[in-house]
């Protein structure tokens, strides 16, 4: 990434990091290392130098020296002396992976019956409302039977009920600038393909969705990750300064109960984005396949109704069912004609009788989620329960909509070591609970000590998947090293 970080805002970050529990380089180099495993220090930043640093913080530069060179053993520092340091994650080096035959765990792939999937964050589909949308979808499909059924943007009654969907929310939306997708996955791939070259940078939050970044690797986009402040809302200030700083092509963003923090974007940090990145000449693609998920109703307007530059995504599979398929792409007409461009050689449109399902279901069920978001609360406020009960260490921020917490885990010991979820993910799979660490939603492996955990399951299963974690977690703590021992744990597929 090649940024440099200066001492004032280096400093600002490290806080009060004196606590006299030990030597100050060993208390300095352990809160650098928490704020790079945090995210909030991003990878492959070039630190202030030992004798700039020293000075900024009013200490010896042997203090500096030492912290640094502990951090470089440890592998959280790339640099030899005498150069600007960087930061980095230690490397993995060892046996074969043990997990690479374990099809249970394999990415892509369900869990196996009786395995408690934390590593999901989606519901089950409404049986009876889905059902009803397919009936109507194989009743309404012999008048269609005489056409090609191949149709890049969609089908026209499908993109008809999305852009009056948009509308009715307040962004009033025609039919042109609707494309309907193979899920919001398709239309983020669809969204890299039209707007931004192999090499550009991307800004993402920090932590993010898992398959965005995927979907940015896989396009060899540069991640520049925009970290969290650990509480409060989105370092807007922040994004102003990388967006002058990068100068990247597009900025990748989830508003309505972001995934995986569950933060809502008030109003007034919506406008200060989308007016930031419209001056920059950046696209702006706004995730919104968690904003009707919403417990109080009290999402702002749409990213959108900002600027017309944003390409808003969305889908059913949050709110109805996965199997679907059913996503979106809101844009300029102009806009959705690129992607269109992008998708063909990819592939020539979705299955009708899908398309036509989804429609029922956006013009007569909508209405219906209503009993399945007071369940999805209560089962919320459950969790939040577990938690505090079985596993009191762990913080959380209790999100007011979206499908899951975000756990940050515990610090142990007198120099800071937190419990490491890639250990608890290892260990709870020995117990039967499937987890995706907390690395999996950041850039370069940081978010070490975070976990995401759904409430999308029955009381029980949360219960049962709690107390599991409280058991893995005593096992880690009584085995001092046991970490070190442990392999990665699997890349599994995250919804």
């Amino acid at each position: 990434m090649n940024q440099a970080i200066s001492s004032t805002p280096f400093v600002r970050l490290l806080g009060e990091w004196r606590r006299g529990t030990a030597p100050a380089y060993r208390e300095l180099a352990d809160v650098v290392r928490l704020l790079i495993l945090d995210g909030r220090l991003p990878l492959d930043s070039a630190l202030p130098s030992e004798r700039t640093l020293a000075l900024a913080l009013g200490v010896s530069r042997t203090t500096v020296t030492a912290a640094y060179n502990a951090l470089r053993e440890e592998g959280f520092l790339s640099a030899g002396q005498g150069t600007r340091a960087r930061t980095c994650i230690p490397s993995q080096t060892g046996n074969a992976d043990p997990w690479a035959a374990r099809t249970d765990y394999a990415p892509g792939l369900r869990a196996p019956e009786g395995v408690v999937d934390f590593a999901y964050a989606c519901l089950p589909a409404n049986g009876a409302a889905v059902h009803q949308a397919y009936t109507a979808a194989l009743s309404e499909l012999p008048a269609l039977l005489p056409g090609f059924g191949y149709d890049s943007y969609g089908l026209p009654e499908l993109r008809e009920a999305i852009a009056a969907k948009f509308t009715a929310e307040g962004l009033p939306t025609t039919v042109d600038q609707v494309m309907v997708t193979s899920g919001a996955q398709q239309a983020m791939t669809l969204a890299l393909a039209a707007f931004v070259s192999p090499g550009q940078r991307v800004l993402v939050e920090h932590p993010s969705y898992p398959h965005a970044l995927d979907a940015l690797n896989a396009r060899r986009c540069k991640a520049v990750p925009l970290a969290f402040p650990l509480a409060g809302d989105w370092d807007v200030d922040g994004f102003e300064a990388a967006l002058a700083r990068h100068r990247p092509a597009a900025a990748y963003f989830i508003p309505d109960f972001q995934n995986p923090t569950g933060r809502l974007m008030p109003a007034d940090q919506r406008r200060r984005v989308v007016r930031a990145a419209t001056a920059a000449g950046t696209v702006l693609i706004a995730d919104e396949t968690l904003r009707d998920i919403d417990f109080d109703g009290i999402a702002p307007p749409h990213l959108g109704s900002y600027g017309p530059g944003v390409v808003t995504i969305g889908s059913l599979s949050k709110t109805h069912w996965g199997g679907l398929r059913i996503g979106w792409a809101r844009a300029s007409a102009e806009n959705i004609q690129r992607m269109a461009w992008a998708r063909t050689p990819l592939d020539l449109g979705g299955p009708v009788a899908e398309q036509l399902a989804g429609r029922h279901l956006l013009q007569h069920d909508l209405p219906g989620l209503r009993p399945r978001l007071v369940e999805l609360e209560r089962q919320r406020d459950t969790l939040l329960a577990l938690l505090a009960e079985h596993l009191p260490g762990w913080r959380t921020e209790k999100p007011r909509g979206g499908l899951s917490v975000w756990c940050r885990l515990p610090g142990t010991g007198a120099q800071g070591e937190a419990v490491s979820s890639a250990a608890l993910t290892l260990l709870a799979a020995q117990r039967g609970v499937r987890l995706a660490a907390g690395p999996r939603f950041g850039v370069g492996g940081a978010f070490e000590h975070f976990l995401r955990l759904p409430f999308t399951l029955p009381p029980g299963d949360l219960e049962r998947g709690v107390l599991v974690l409280r058991d893995a977690q005593d096992q880690l703590l009584r085995t001092p090293g046991l970490r070190r021992l442990l392999p990665e744990p699997p890349a599994v597929a995250i919804a």
